[in-house]
């Protein structure tokens, strides 16, 4: 299932939302622009390594790529922000950017602009963490918008579950657009980060794929918005009329 748009309409413009996007994209187009062995080391450099993390930086990660010799010497708590804006690939960075713009901008009327924002980065961060802490010995850096965007996804299945999402539907040699609520959509996303997540538990070969961290976005995502504090929306304030 891919989804198209929702109905769901905000009071506010999302800027935040926009402004992920379009960093999200300008870091992607440096990315391509890069010769392959520095692309290498940037992604070695300043993507979130899980045996990194889980010894707090203690741990030595070199790697030699093509003849290049990589140390990753980034303090890591500066890599778990800048892990969540690179990208693997085209695809990888317009799925990404396809679910933020759908969803985001309405956590985002619902939280406030910088309430999102804090609220986004730490998605991000907890996923990260959850990810190294199911592979902590793992070297193989983790990058990508995925985790944080988890996030946004828990957030709005809480706010939102009744918002239509109009979803393109695959049916083998059929394809249709259906319109389902957010709670059935996210639902069934998650459900399918779960079971590659327990697959890979046991899987011989790495699938390229941080399903843990998709999960550990989106219930931190669950969990900060119920304790994020709300923006006051004009549309749920009681109005009272007096009569003369």
């Amino acid at each position: 299932m891919i989804p198209i748009r929702d109905e769901n309409p905000t009071e506010t413009f999302p800027f935040v939302t926009i402004a992920l996007i379009a960093i999200n994209v300008a870091v992607f187009l440096w990315e391509i622009s890069l010769p392959k062995p520095v692309l290498n080391a940037v992604i070695y450099t300043y993507g979130a390594i899980p045996l990194k993390i889980t010894s707090f930086g203690k741990a030595p990660v070199i790697y030699s790529i093509h003849g290049m010799v990589i140390k990753s010497d980034v303090p890591v708590w500066i890599t778990l922000f800048t892990c969540m804006f690179l990208h693997g690939g085209f695809f990888h960075l317009a799925g990404n950017m396809l679910y933020l713009w759908i969803f985001g901008n309405n956590v985002e009327d619902r939280l406030g602009h910088f309430r999102f924002l804090i609220f986004y980065l730490l998605c991000g961060i907890f996923a990260t963490l959850i990810h190294s802490f199911v592979t902590p010995h793992s070297p193989v850096p983790m990058i990508g918008a995925s985790g944080a965007i988890s996030g946004v996804l828990g957030a709005y299945m809480i706010a939102f579950p009744w918002a239509k999402v109009e979803t393109l539907v695959f049916f083998f040699f059929f394809i249709t657009t259906v319109e389902v609520p957010a709670f059935i959509f996210i639902g069934v996303w998650f459900f399918m980060q779960y079971l590659n997540g327990v697959a890979t538990l046991t899987a011989r070969m790495p699938t390229g794929v941080a399903w843990f961290a998709h999960i550990g976005g989106f219930i931190s995502g669950v969990v900060l918005y119920r304790l994020f504090p709300k923006r006051s929306s004009s549309s749920r304030k009681k109005v009272v009329y007096f009569i003369d």
